[in-house]
């Protein structure tokens, strides 16, 4: 098991996984994590450049970025997979929060069989936010969804946030 990593300039820790991803993340001391959800998928860059403006609208930095939610409008093969990860990791460095090989950014990518996404873009994001007394309730939401690859069955996503809001 991987061992939790702090991430202090974003205000949590995370579990180290792939080049693409954490395996999870939790608020550090002294800080809380929200969720926004877009009303209807904002493609990559499109999505990147309005959590950049949201954040700083909050005055939150871009490395309080902790977690994205993807949609894809099929699954891809694994080259296509990895082809999409180099440019979505790109960002995150230009970020400053892909260091040293490590990702800290929890993400979950997934196919939705119903209503599906004409490109590829970001269904969600959470980020940190100081609250002296951490994260609030859970929830699970289900979503009837393929993995992002087309040989993998399974994808799971699970979230504690303590404020959800939906960005038109």
């Amino acid at each position: 098991m991987s061992a939790l990593v702090p991430f202090a300039d974003g205000g949590y820790a995370y579990l180290e996984g792939a080049l693409a991803y954490s395996q999870g993340v939790v608020a550090l001391p002294g800080f809380a994590i929200e969720r926004a959800r877009f009303a209807r998928p904002v493609p990559m860059a499109e999505g990147f450049r309005r959590i950049a403006d949201f954040l700083a609208s909050r005055d939150r930095p871009r490395t309080a970025l902790c977690a994205a939610e993807l949609r894809s409008p099929r699954p891809f093969s694994f080259g296509g997979f990895g082809e999409f990860n180099r440019g979505y990791v790109a960002v995150l460095q230009d970020w400053e929060i892909f260091r040293d090989g490590r990702n800290p950014v929890a993400r979950a990518n997934v196919a939705p069989e119903v209503d599906p996404p004409a490109e590829p873009g970001f269904h969600a994001f959470c980020y940190t936010v100081p609250a002296p007394r951490g994260a609030g309730s859970s929830s699970l939401v289900w979503h009837y969804c393929r993995p992002p690859i087309a040989e993998i069955e399974f994808e799971m996503d699970l979230r504690g946030v303590s404020v959800e809001r939906v960005l038109a």
